[in-house]
């Protein structure tokens, strides 16, 4: 069943098709990852500091963040890709390729990065927030020298979940023209009957999963010792 031609096909496929999709699915998880991760620390952060048990509690704003946010991730994120297509052009110029793709992966990781960084926030024993404010530490300090300090290992543990979550995201992305792996195996594997391309796509797939999660898995352990 493999013999030599198999294989001398299977070699034209992966470095004809599917390698070069390999770095387009990296590079949109790459940047989409990395925006969403700052907007949201951003995003967490406002939400901690205006609870109901913040550090200045302002239920208005944190009633309209939280709707934002909550509105965001209730989008599936092909519907979301879609619907936010015309801004996706102004700010981009088109929507189509790996570059029109960021913009909504952004949008969609960034609450949910969010969520991740106010629950692990959240988290914080209460009385090491208190013991940091008798000292006189201000709001800023207790933020970024107690709260994220003693949240890390879960920061991590949720970051990690997320970038497999959009790995994923990337794959749908794909379906709507934005490249990457997802759009070799539904256009060329799948709709083409070619189940060499389709399997060959869903396995580096699962690597990179694995991969992604012996990192996160390593710097967690790195981040508790």
């Amino acid at each position: 069943m493999f013999n030599e031609e198999f294989w001398s096909l299977w070699l034209d496929y992966f470095m004809g098709i599917i390698y070069p999709s390999i770095g387009a699915t990296l590079r949109m998880l790459t940047a989409s990852m990395a925006l969403a991760i700052v907007f949201g620390f951003i995003i967490g952060i406002l939400l901690i500091i205006t609870g109901q048990q913040g550090l200045r509690p302002n239920p208005r704003i944190y009633r309209i963040v939280d709707f934002i946010v909550n509105t965001i991730r209730s989008f599936p994120i092909i519907i979301l890709i879609v619907a936010i297509s015309p801004i996706t052009r102004v700010v981009v110029g088109t929507t189509i390729g790996e570059n029109a793709a960021i913009l909504p992966l952004t949008i969609a990781a960034a609450p949910f990065m969010a969520r991740i960084i106010e629950n692990c926030l959240l988290e914080v024993d209460k009385q090491l927030i208190e013991a940091a404010r008798s000292f006189g530490a201000s709001n800023s300090q207790i933020i970024f020298r107690v709260m994220i300090k003693e949240s890390v290992p879960s920061i991590v543990s949720g970051v990690t979940l997320a970038t497999i979550n959009f790995l994923s995201a990337t794959t749908l992305a794909g379906a709507v023209g934005a490249g990457g792996l997802g759009a070799v195996a539904l256009n060329y594997g799948y709709q083409s009957f070619n189940n060499t391309i389709l399997y060959t796509s869903v396995v580096i797939l699962l690597i990179m999963v694995q991969v992604i999660q012996s990192i996160g898995n390593l710097l967690y352990y790195k981040t508790t010792n």
